[in-house]
């Protein structure tokens, strides 16, 4: 894939809300082999209650001109949080996410902030062989997520 193919900005508006949304209700379906996702009413809520965060911050990434990945986040008192990153299960293995975690980066070093921190299902593989590579390390932190129940665990990434 070359860079050319690949457009990152800040979302517009409820219709690219919506379609990272329908992102999310797929790749979660995905993650979780189920047969059907999502519809985006359902999974639109919880990005509407993350953008109402000061500072927040939706970006979209376009993968020859169509919505194909997104990182929601915003900073906290002494960090940057990463709420949301995902990426259409189509374009998994592809780079995107790394990609979009560099966008959290950029952001959060034009704050001067120094630390990210992020929650993820901690069976998610996929996602934390993604941090991981993008040099994110793991916590001894573990909580329930509220909706699903199921155990998160809290990444950091440090920026030098």
């Amino acid at each position: 894939m070359t860079t050319s193919n690949v457009h990152v900005s800040q979302a517009r508006g409820p219709g690219e809300v919506a379609e990272c949304a329908a992102i999310w209700a797929r790749a979660t379906a995905r993650r979780d082999n189920e047969s059907f996702p999502a519809t985006v009413e359902t999974a639109l809520p919880g990005l509407q209650r993350r953008l109402a965060i000061d500072g927040s911050k939706l970006i979209v990434l376009r993968l020859r001109g169509m919505p194909t990945g997104f990182t929601l986040f915003a900073p906290r008192e002494e960090t940057l949080e990463v709420f949301y990153l995902a990426v259409d299960p189509e374009a998994w293995g592809s780079g995107l996410g790394t990609r979009l975690l560099s966008e959290a980066e950029h952001f959060a070093r034009e704050l001067n902030l120094t630390i990210l921190e992020l929650w993820v299902i901690d069976d998610n593989d996929r996602a934390i062989g993604v941090y991981e590579h993008a040099g994110w390390n793991r916590t001894d932190e573990l909580q329930r997520d509220r909706t699903s129940g199921r155990w998160e665990r809290r990444f950091i990434r440090r920026l030098s």
